[in-house]
């Protein structure tokens, strides 16, 4: 298996609370409560853990509540390369119906000023040589600059790292302009960056000319499109009970990372990729928690080239 680095700049403490039905304005009981250490490059480490590969985790962690991340990477076996920085990590309220909505109270981060990105930097050029590959995922903490990530990117690849990246607004801006490996923008995030009148297929083939070698774009229920070197597919997921979308793209990249660095098929990396999004959306928290269940949302995932009707 691979030896993978994944980069979080900006992890929070997830509060995931489940409720009936959230009424707005009144006072709201809640069934369960559940806390994890998150954020999108930490969730996609835990999904590429449970499918075999060595994981190195890094990124800002704010020093007056590192307990709960310290715990989960002791737990997980991940090598920690985390920068500390005075503040707290952010915590993240998210309200979870029983429909499957989910409402997201996002908090603010630690402000990380420039000695700590340094010091990251640092980090990175010891530990990154020898890696597969770099997953740099997630939004920016104040005080990083998207052009600062821009930067980050084009560094990474300058040591032959092949960089997978999953944000949004103007840090994906500035993440494309540095042409990663691998992108996977939902459909809304694409639109926002290319231009809201762009065809999401004109979009991504866009992307593709400007030398990203892979544009993953997730759709939610109506499915997952794939843009390569070889010819598009399109994977239409399974109908499943929906717990919590939370953790159902990072999922999709942790399963496109690896069926690419397991040399699968396009079809098989693909089909296993949406089973294993499919799934996280049927649970509350990070990871592959049930082998048979995935083996049998796989044969249920429909591949087929984009350009079929």
């Amino acid at each position: 298996m691979a030896r993978i680095l994944t980069i979080t700049l900006n992890p929070a403490l997830d509060l995931t609370v489940e409720l009936p039905e959230l009424r707005l304005g009144e006072v709201n009981r809640s069934e369960v409560l559940h806390s994890h250490a998150a954020g999108k490059g930490l969730n996609v480490a835990q999904v590429l853990a449970d499918l075999g590969h060595t994981l190195t985790v890094s990124g800002f962690l704010g020093e007056d509540n590192q307990q709960p991340f310290d715990a989960l990477f002791a737990r997980r076996g991940f090598v920690d390369a985390f920068i500390r920085v005075p503040g707290e990590t952010r915590s993240n309220i998210k309200l979870a119906e029983r429909s499957g909505r989910i409402t997201d109270l996002n908090g603010v981060g630690p402000w990380v000023d420039e000695q700590a990105q340094q010091a990251l930097l640092a980090r990175l050029e010891q530990i990154a040589p020898g890696h597969d590959a770099v997953v740099v995922a997630g939004s920016l903490p104040r005080g990083v600059s998207a052009q600062w990530l821009q930067a980050l990117i084009e560094w990474l690849k300058d040591m032959g790292l092949k960089v997978a990246l999953d944000t949004s607004g103007a840090a994906l801006r500035a993440g494309l302009a540095a042409v990663p490996w691998l992108v996977k923008p939902n459909a809304e995030e694409l639109a926002e960056v290319m231009g809201t009148a762009v065809d999401p297929v004109a979009a991504a083939q866009q992307l593709r000319d400007q030398g990203i070698e892979h544009v993953v774009v997730s759709q939610g229920a109506e499915g997952v499109s794939w843009f390569s070197r070889q010819p598009a597919l399109q994977a239409l997921p399974p109908k499943v009970r929906v717990a919590s979308t939370v953790g159902a793209g990072d999922s999709l990249v942790a399963g496109m990372v690896h069926g690419l660095l397991s040399d699968h098929s396009a079809e098989q990396t693909l089909r296993t990729a949406t089973a294993i999004a499919a799934m996280a959306v049927t649970q509350i928290g990070f990871g592959i928690s049930d082998t048979l269940q995935l083996a049998q949302l796989e044969n249920e995932v429909s591949v087929r080239a984009l350009t079929e009707q």
